[in-house]
């Protein structure tokens, strides 16, 4: 059983930053599946009220990132595997960037959400 926890989200001003981490953890994992669980793809995605949950970015294993058009240039995701926690940078930031904020992995078969990070950007 993989666990994801988010954290960093809050209520910040247009054009200020916030930065959320994504700490993945897992029960009963062996070492090796540990290992594999802090290097897997990890992914961005948020859902705003009424919207359908959109992926905003991903960090693959070999460390390959990409973008929504709507983030690039202002987002940033990183992942410090001796941590086992992804981050998402987020600068520049718009109103229409509030949102619930989940990362998602897929392991062992099986699809990871967390409980979400809500981030509130108010004009």
């Amino acid at each position: 059983q993989v666990q994801l926890v988010e954290s960093g989200g809050g209520l910040v001003q247009a054009g200020g930053s916030l930065r959320l981490s994504c700490a993945a953890s897992g029960s009963k994992l062996s070492i090796s599946d540990m290992h594999w669980l802090s290097i897997s793809d990890m992914h961005w995605y948020r859902q705003a009220p009424g919207n359908q949950r959109e992926w905003v970015a991903v960090i693959t294993t070999g460390g390959v990132t990409n973008y929504a058009d709507s983030v690039k240039g202002r987002f940033t995701i990183s992942r410090e595997n001796a941590k086992n926690t992804v981050y998402l940078q987020m600068n520049s930031l718009k109103p229409e960037d509030t949102a619930v904020y989940y990362c998602h992995t897929l392991f062992g078969g099986s699809s990871y959400w967390g409980q979400g990070t809500q981030v509130t950007v108010s004009s």
